[in-house]
């Protein structure tokens, strides 16, 4: 997968792709990221690419001009991939929002190309011509669009085979099938008098397959059981849900 970043900021993003997992993808050849800077497709000797709004009003908005010769500029660069096979994307508070269901539907594409906007935000022109989708990390407002790029980058990207060790990490987070995560531990068996549940260290498979999940869904009904209402339930997990209600008398 290419991931291509068109911001103000590119070293925001190298320093987090530079480390840790996405790096080692990066090595791989699972991943590739490039970074375009918006400034260097400006006109003027300032590089300016914001000016006041028409109609009044507080803040700069991002001109069209530097934005449609950078994404031009790109996609110029990746001929090679057909447009049915990428994604423009927009950071925007007024975005569809984002979650795991979309990390997973993002990741099916062979690049994904990330508008990171600043001030009080995109000529609409930008928005209605370039963009394939606007997308929200949630209800407040950042400085700029680096942080939700990097946040939807790094979440596609686990998505992608070979790019996390063991295989089954990804299906086993949270949220992945609209559920919270089981708890986890570790060695060692006993801390403080807090010990491992014993079921963890019985060897048999089926009854810790069977506790992870109904810790999962006991989770998921505690902590936000507005999932729950979103999600249709198998039968089997039906039955651990009736036993973990009965439990905890809801």
């Amino acid at each position: 997968m290419k991931l291509d970043f068109i911001t103000l900021f590119p070293e925001m993003l190298q320093g987090v792709f530079g480390s840790s997992i996405i790096r080692r993808a990066v090595e791989a050849g699972i991943l590739r990221i490039d970074y375009t800077q918006l400034r260097d497709f400006a006109f003027d000797k300032f590089k300016q690419v914001d000016d006041t709004p028409f109609g009044g009003g507080s803040g700069m908005v991002l001109k069209p001009e530097p934005m449609f010769r950078a994404v031009r500029k790109v996609l110029a660069n990746s001929r090679d991939i057909p447009s049915v096979n990428r994604r423009i994307l927009l950071m925007s508070p007024d975005g569809v929002p984002f979650t795991q269901e979309k990390a997973k539907e993002l990741a099916k594409y062979e690049q994904i190309i990330f508008l990171c906007g600043h001030y009080e935000g995109f000529d609409a022109r930008i928005v209605t011509e370039l963009v394939d989708e606007a997308v929200s990390i949630g209800d407040y407002v950042l400085t700029g669009g680096e942080l939700p790029a990097m946040v939807i980058a790094d979440a596609v990207a686990r998505m992608l085979p070979g790019v996390l060790g063991a295989m089954d990490s990804a299906p086993t987070d949270s949220f992945y099938d609209g559920l919270l995560g089981f708890p986890q531990y570790t060695r060692p068996r006993s801390f403080e008098g807090l010990d491992v549940p014993e079921v963890l260290i019985s060897g048999d498979h089926a009854k810790i397959a069977r506790w992870r999940r109904k810790e999962s869904i006991k989770n998921t009904l505690l902590h936000r059981p507005d999932l729950l209402e979103q999600k249709e339930l198998a039968e089997e997990d039906q039955k651990l849900l009736d036993e973990i209600e009965k439990e905890i008398h809801l």
